[in-house]
């Protein structure tokens, strides 16, 4: 595990450049060693000093360069950094514009400082051990969906399986499927929010009426007796990761 995680913060909100220096002015192991609110000036920053920092923390809309001239710019220079974009701008255009570039993370400002610390922690520590853990993780989910009656072949397949290791990895997520994990998946996939919303539905759809009714039971309770309703969007995700989360002593040591 690395012991010292030197973090570059590029955002013009203040709020989030003072939010950040005071949330991690004591942690034992991230230090925020440059905090810029100009998209030049960070961009100069990068080139003449990429040695000093791990990862970037940056905004897409800042004065001067934008955060997508700043990846362009990274990319041709060929300067490799952990990146994770903070941004409130949810265009659907813009954020798939930043999927072409190799960031890490996508955020949606207003940013849970909690969330964020794990974000970074995993990003730089332990690739291979989180891949491991990532796998068995996903490899339950499939076997989920699959006795759930979901075929692999719809996209809603897709989307469900990265939705429900998004949940079970951050709960608090639980409250925000359509802020968080729709626009997450989309830019993910190369798609729009709506259009995940809309395959995920349809996937709900398609495993009521074939999938296992003992294990539906099991899973949803009461949901299923009455008329075999179906649950919601956010609750199908939710119960599946909450259900990974229980027996996650037994299946993922």
């Amino acid at each position: 595990m690395k012991t010292s995680i030197n973090v570059l913060v590029i955002d013009d909100n203040k709020s989030v450049i003072n939010n950040a220096k005071e949330y991690f002015s004591s942690h034992a192991v991230i230090n925020i060693v440059k905090a810029i609110n100009n998209g030049k000036e960070g961009l100069d920053y990068i080139i003449n000093h990429n040695k000093e920092f791990d990862l970037i923390l940056m905004d897409i809309i800042m004065p001067e360069i934008d955060g997508i001239s700043i990846l362009e710019e990274m990319k041709k220079q060929n300067i490799n950094k952990n990146v994770i974009v903070l941004t409130s701008y949810k265009k659907e255009t813009t954020i798939k514009m930043v999927s072409q570039f190799d960031v890490d993370y996508y955020m949606i400002k207003p940013i849970d400082n909690n969330v964020l610390e794990k974000r970074i922690l995993q990003i730089i520590n332990s690739p291979e051990e989180k891949e491991q853990k990532s796998n068995k993780v996903e490899l339950e989910i499939s076997k989920l969906l699959h006795s759930l009656g979901i075929p692999s072949h719809i996209k809603g397949y897709q989307y469900i399986r990265e939705s429900v290791y998004m949940m079970y990895e951050n709960p608090d997520m639980i409250g925000g499927i359509t802020k968080s994990i729709y626009p997450e998946i989309a830019i993910r996939f190369d798609t729009t929010a709506s259009r995940v919303e809309r395959a995920i539905r349809h996937a709900i759809e398609v495993s009521w009426s074939r999938g296992d009714y003992d294990l539906m039971e099991e899973l949803f309770g009461h949901s299923v007796d009455y008329d075999r309703s179906k649950p919601t969007n956010s609750e199908f995700i939710a119960t599946l990761a909450d259900n990974l989360r229980l027996k996650k002593d037994i299946v993922f040591a």
